[in-house]
């Protein structure tokens, strides 16, 4: 399906022509402008678009398992830590190794790095 509405005209006509999102009860909150994407990623090898977390990994490992080219990590890239010209070594791995999980369940987007590990600490001391 997903390959199916990345190449089909008359579908990508049909979105194009969808109306853009209005709030349905007026809102004091300003609508997102420039919010990254974290939901769904490209492949940084061939490009498939549209790939959760998840379908990266599975996609990575099952097209691009002999790959040797060194890659920016699309899911890293699209983080407020991340390096988008850092090119994984071994991607493959890094993968498995680093993206088991969803950060969304475990990071909070709106402070700094340095806000994170000072809260992480604080838990971490008040646990004992």
């Amino acid at each position: 399906m997903r390959v199916h509405i990345s190449s089909c005209m008359k579908v990508q006509e049909q979105m194009a022509n969808c109306p853009k999102f209005v709030p349905v009860v007026p809102t004091s909150q300003p609508i997102p402008s420039a919010v990254p994407n974290r939901s769904t990623f490209t492949c940084p090898y061939c490009g498939a678009r549209n790939l959760d977390q998840q379908e990266l990994v599975k996609h990575c490992v099952d097209n691009h398992r002999s790959d040797p080219n060194r890659v920016v990590c699309p899911i890293c890239s699209a983080m407020p830590w991340g390096d988008p010209s850092y090119k994984s070594a071994n991607f493959l791995q890094h993968l498995l190794h680093r993206h088991k999980f969803s950060y969304d369940t475990f990071v909070d987007y709106s402070i700094d790095e340095e806000a994170a590990f000072q809260a992480a600490l604080a838990l971490s001391l008040s646990e004992n």
